[in-house]
């Protein structure tokens, strides 16, 4: 769900509009300047979001929208940022397709008092952005995007910051739970043909050579593929005890439904990446995710969480989103991880003590203490790490009979 606040720009705005938009920021940003400019004369303080809101089964989009707009709305209810400026949100859709995301990125950044861009679920968004961004000299956040390259890239000084999974860490669990869980000494992967697919493949493949399980094949698919049932064949048939998926919702629905069709026999369980919660999965496969063994990866869930950013942001959810309760929240890594990462980039602003991109790039590498919401970030990011989170915030799910995203009570030997 798409919710409108005072603190949104408009996903469309023209040539004109923007040409306006860019002079009256920059006569605001000179009225800023002068001594004794009272804190409601002051711009606002913008930060984008572009994401993949034209995607047709997507709700991964919506869940950072919901993450970031109810940590600006707590961020400006309690004083803003700068001695009272307002942080604003500019939303963009890129349609997940990343040409259009690098045209989107580059008009945000040319938006006076725009002090950085966050991303969605796609890491091949993410990927492209890199070498804009370091041209721009705009920080970029990733919310939800794994691929490993994005926090690793050769471009320095880093301008990518994530507070996400990533795919390093989430190959050992995924051959661990495969062990553990199923008993599965032989694993077949099945990957997309993109930057997130190849992350996966080496990440998996160094984490094989230490965990005993070894990846009997893999195939790979591309997104648009109407069938996935030949590949999952070719895996079986190699002998893999178990499938490791790396897809989004509409090919893992193609998948469910097609094994499910199959005798029970010849059904492996499937261990899926987390790119399915980010859309309509279970509604997309129905019945049929009741008869394959799926489970899926995840950081966080609003379930059994007692924290008091946990009670306030369910508090917010449903207030401002109509969600009934923990267990019903959709995409809730995209909400948590947004959450979080809205409030780093405020203290770094601070920090910083201006809008100047590289002043709040440096101040978010010295952030000291913060208590999120998915976990207490000792220090979020250093010079050489760009990653919030780590290994031990990732935990496997599985969808109950009414759709819910559940945790499974493993524990890991």
């Amino acid at each position: 769900m798409t919710h409108t606040t005072s603190a949104t720009h408009s996903c469309q705005v023209g040539s004109a509009s923007r040409r306006a938009l860019l002079r009256a920021g920059l006569a605001l940003a000179l009225l800023a300047a002068l001594p004794g400019a009272r804190a409601a004369d002051r711009p606002p303080v913008l930060i984008g979001l572009d994401a993949e809101f034209g995607h047709s089964t997507s709700t991964s989009a919506q869940a950072v929208r919901q993450g970031m707009e109810i940590a600006i709305d707590e961020i400006n209810r309690a004083g803003g940022v700068l001695r009272g400026r307002k942080l604003e949100l500019v939303v963009r859709d890129n349609r997940s397709i990343p040409a259009m995301a690098v045209d989107n990125l580059k008009e945000l950044a040319a938006m006076p008092e725009l002090v950085g861009v966050f991303g969605a679920k796609f890491s091949p968004v993410l990927v492209e952005w890199l070498k804009p961004a370091h041209e721009l000299g705009l920080p970029i956040f990733a919310t939800w995007s794994s691929a490993d390259q994005i926090t690793e890239s050769a471009y320095q000084p880093g301008y990518s910051f994530r507070l996400s999974l990533k795919d390093e860490w989430a190959g050992p669990v995924f051959l661990r739970f495969a062990a553990q869980h199923h008993a599965a000494r032989k694993v077949g992967l099945l990957l997309p043909n993109t930057a997130w697919g190849r992350s996966n493949k080496a990440a998996i493949a160094k984490a094989s050579a230490a965990s005993g399980v070894k990846v009997a094949a893999e195939r790979w698919y591309n997104w648009g593929d109407s069938s996935l049932i030949e590949a999952y064949q070719d895996l079986a048939a190699a002998g893999a005890q178990a499938i490791i998926l790396v897809a989004n919702e509409v090919e893992g629905a193609i998948l469910v439904k097609e094994v499910a069709a199959l005798p029970a026999a010849r059904r492996l369980p499937i261990i899926s990446h987390w790119g399915v919660t980010g859309g309509r999965f279970a509604e997309m496969t129905g019945a049929a995710l009741d008869q394959v063994d799926f489970s899926v990866i995840q950081t966080f869930s609003f379930i059994d969480a007692t924290s008091p950013a946990a009670r306030r942001v369910l508090a917010a959810l449903k207030a401002r989103y109509g969600v009934r309760d923990a267990a019903s929240i959709i995409s809730p890594v995209g909400i948590a991880h947004a959450y979080d990462l809205t409030h780093l980039l405020a203290r770094a602003i601070d920090k910083a003590g201006s809008t100047d991109r590289a002043r709040i790039r440096d101040a978010l590498e010295r952030l000291g203490p913060y208590d999120g919401l998915v976990r207490r970030y000792s220090r979020p990011f250093t010079p050489t790490r760009h990653d919030a989170l780590g290994p031990e915030q990732i935990f496997m799910a599985r969808y109950s009979a009414d759709d819910r995203l559940m945790p499974i009570r493993w524990r890991r030997k």
